[in-house]
């Protein structure tokens, strides 16, 4: 019998054949196997597996081919390695909250300010089907778009919401985001946030926002894009946020200041030091310090508030502070701050007229409302340019007028209670910094501020106090226009700072 010699061709197709197979099965056995992951991902298999099939993830948990819906629309998640780590460290950090107890497969959860969803892929992909991502910008199907700072959610939809990779720290008005998470997550569901924040200051402020939540915990982690900081909360009612104004949710008002907590007294000591010896000339001394000030958003992240506030009490001329300090030199880490001048001299009113985003209060700070004396006048060592003033003199208030009086004009004026409508504008959600240069009046709004426990509600202050300082036209000579001295100006400074409260001192 003859035999026929295989062809050299038909050898060679049948190694390719069995080469081809054995890459088909080590690929799939690595996907399935090793990395734990359902033969869907990637569109790789050329088959379908059923539903019901299920594959244990790596770590224990369950995970289902159903997990992720319409494999194909979720391969972009798959196109970088960054991709890819980014969705195994959440799935490592969501088996962790499970273990933990603050997520379930059942958990309806949603994921805020995420770009691409790779945090919605990795809950699918653990098991936890009913997830889904909203951003400013859509990325369907895994993430949809949101409008006008709303959510396009009914309240109380969700009973986990997840934000990761610090994609909160970039919000702008994180005040409006802590509101919608409050309304769409149910009670008794959990918060869990990831952030690049690590002050004590940053934590207190996130915190504050959620004032129907239960804080659980915040530690420190490792993610592909660095160390964060994962806070953990429970919202526990649906009892109102109130964004604005001084009173609490219940509509108590805050009528005094707990003992300040150990961040405040922290930030107070890495203050700069007040000078504690009367400068000889106070004109060039004080001048000098603000060179040295420490400003609060230079040593904490101020990005958790719910607004952000400048009150210039005494603001005088645009150009005195607002214009020549406040917006050009004052550290707001790209936030928008609503400005508040409070000025009584008629002089200046004029020019807020032609001022966007000023909002000019025309009248005198004070205790409590009611008529007032406003009277002008000229010391011999007054610096017009110090002040912005051109000239015009620096106006001191009165609630009686003056029988003799240094005064080249006397106007009466409507007082109103500071203090008061400090608490009816701002609340402790916002960040607030007020400048205060009202020509001695401080010794009565301080102690007033303190009373009503309005002081809380500031959290960086600039005074200005004034005594009968040394002049600078006369050698030897002290101002008539003052009566405190300048230990009882650093005793007021002390005090401030005792209670916790980042003031400095102004010129």
């Amino acid at each position: 019998m003859n035999s026929t010699k295989p062809s050299p061709l038909k050898n060679v197709m049948v190694k390719a054949f069995i080469f081809c197979v054995f890459v088909i099965c080590f690929r799939f056995a690595y996907v399935v196997t090793i990395r734990g992951e359902s033969c869907d991902v990637a569109n790789f298999c050329f088959f379908s597996l059923p539903e019901s099939i299920n594959f244990v993830a790596a770590a224990g948990v369950k995970a289902s081919s159903s997990a992720v819906s319409g494999g194909a629309d979720h391969a972009d998640v798959w196109k970088s390695m960054d991709r890819r780590k980014a969705v195994q460290f959440y799935s490592s950090i969501f088996q962790d909250l499970i273990a933990e107890g603050f997520l379930s497969p059942d958990s309806k959860s949603l994921c805020v300010e995420t770009q691409n969803g790779e945090e919605v892929f990795a809950l699918r992909e653990i098991g936890v089907s009913d997830a889904i991502g909203v951003s400013k910008k859509a990325s369907k199907p895994l993430v949809v778009s949101y409008k006008d700072s709303r959510y396009p959610f009914t309240d109380e939809t969700f009973s986990f919401v997840f934000s990761g990779g610090g994609g909160i720290d970039a919000v702008k008005s994180f005040g409006h985001l802590a509101d919608e998470i409050a309304r769409t997550l149910r009670p008794e569901g959990y918060l869990v946030v990831h952030t690049k924040s690590y002050d004590t200051y940053s934590l207190s402020s996130f915190i504050a926002l959620f004032d129907s939540f239960k804080f659980f915990r915040s530690r420190e982690i490792d993610s592909p894009n660095g160390h964060l900081r994962e806070i953990v909360m429970k919202k526990e009612s649906r009892r109102r946020v109130n964004t604005r104004g001084g009173q609490g949710a219940e509509g108590d008002s805050v009528n005094k200041c707990s003992a300040p907590p150990g961040y405040k007294r922290e930030l107070v000591r890495n203050a700069e030091p007040l000078i504690a010896v009367e400068p000889l000339k106070p004109w060039i001394a004080l001048k000098r310090n603000i060179q040295n000030i420490k400003y609060l958003p230079s040593m904490v992240d101020i990005s958790f508030k719910n607004r952000y506030v400048y009150v210039d009490v005494g603001a005088r001329s645009y150009g005195s502070s607002i214009g020549s300090w406040f917006r050009k030199q004052y550290p707001k880490q790209n936030r928008s701050f609503d400005v508040y001048a409070i000025e009584a001299d008629k002089s200046f009113h004029d020019e807020y007229k032609l001022k966007k985003g000023v909002n000019l209060l025309p009248y005198a700070a004070w205790v409590k409302n009611e008529t007032l004396f406003f009277e002008i006048n000229h010391d011999p060592g007054d610096d017009p340019e110090e002040k912005g003033g051109k000239g015009k003199g620096m106006g001191r208030i009165k609630p009686v007028r003056s029988a003799n009086s240094l005064a080249s004009r006397v106007d009466e004026i409507r007082g109103f209670d500071f203090a008061n409508w400090l608490k009816n504008t701002v609340s402790e959600r916002d960040f607030v910094v007020m400048k205060m240069d009202v020509e001695g009046t401080e010794f009565d709004l301080i102690p007033r501020l303190f009373e009503t426990g309005a002081i809380c509600l500031i959290d960086e202050i600039f005074l200005e106090c004034h005594y009968n300082r040394w002049q600078r036209c006369c050698p030897g000579q002290r101002s008539e226009k003052y009566d405190k001295t300048y230990e009882q100006c650093l005793e007021l400074f002390t005090s401030l700072r005792e209670s916790g409260v980042l003031v400095h001192q102004w010129w």
